[in-house]
């Protein structure tokens, strides 16, 4: 009789992945490295254990949206106080902090429990096209689009 391989996390190996953003649609991008990031790309897959990997991306203030996108899509936050709901446009967002809305179009995309913060550290965005990750020995992840 076989039994059920389940994924312990003292097994879980991890790689490192660069993807440059320039010129990728957000969607696209942000659905490939959430599914980096959860595991699912790996044959060990198990839901319930954080087996996913580092994913570098560089270029983040070069992607690309379709449609109107730039000038109808709205990011809200609130400050606490009476009144004070704050928002702005995907170009507004873009001009101020491109890693940002990059990084809120993944978060979106993982599952909504415990592990999703801890994918999230695994996620390191950079608006420019230098990192300082040179030392991981990183594999370039081909998107497809």
């Amino acid at each position: 009789m076989k039994k059920t391989f389940m994924l312990r996390k003292e097994d879980v190996k991890r790689n490192w992945y660069i993807v440059d953003a320039a010129g990728k649609t957000l969607g696209r991008l942000a659905t490939q490295i959430a599914k980096i990031l959860m595991g699912k790309h790996k044959v060990t897959y198990t839901p319930h254990v954080d087996n996913g990997d580092f994913v570098v991306v560089i270029n983040a203030d070069k992607i690309h949206v379709t449609g109107k996108k730039l000038d109808k899509k709205m990011y809200y936050r609130h400050t606490g106080y009476f009144g004070h709901l704050k928002e702005e446009t995907l170009r507004q967002k873009l001009e101020r902090k491109p890693e940002e809305v990059l990084f809120l179009a993944v978060r979106g995309m993982l599952p909504k429990n415990k592990l999703r913060k801890r994918m999230l550290k695994r996620l390191k965005i950079y608006a420019g096209n230098e990192h300082p990750h040179k030392a991981q020995n990183l594999k370039p992840l081909e998107i497809e689009e």
